[in-house]
């Protein structure tokens, strides 16, 4: 299992402030690594690579893996509309029906992982 780099309080703090408006791209950026994170701690394995460019990418979720090359199972969006997705505010396939998701192979999908359940403890 990986590390906690970013704190929860950090992590929350960070995508409150991205989700209430304007913020800093260094703040943007921790809401999006840290929401990455939890992600890669509630779903450990290499299956899916979740990418949110330019902030970051993960690989999560049990199956099989990729060692080399494009992965068989990617989604990519955008930072605001990967919070939305971890905190609920826009569901997976509303995203999916709107076009801000790019997400190609079988296993593609985190609609058993948004919201993210951290963050609503």
């Amino acid at each position: 299992m990986p590390a906690r780099r970013i704190t929860r309080d950090a992590g929350r703090s960070a995508i409150a402030a991205a989700r209430a408006g304007s913020v800093e791209r260094e703040t943007l950026a921790t809401a999006v690594r840290f929401a990455l994170q939890e992600i890669a701690l509630g779903a450990p394995g290499r299956s899916v690579e979740i990418r949110i460019p330019p902030f970051g990418a993960v690989q999560a979720i049990e199956g099989p893996g990729h060692t080399r090359g494009t992965p068989p199972n990617v989604i990519e969006t955008d930072a605001d509309t990967f919070l939305a997705l971890v905190v609920g505010a826009e569901t997976w396939d509303a995203a999916v029906a709107r076009g801000a998701i790019r997400a190609s192979g079988t296993r593609a999908s985190l609609v058993e992982l948004v919201p993210l359940a951290t963050l609503r403890e």
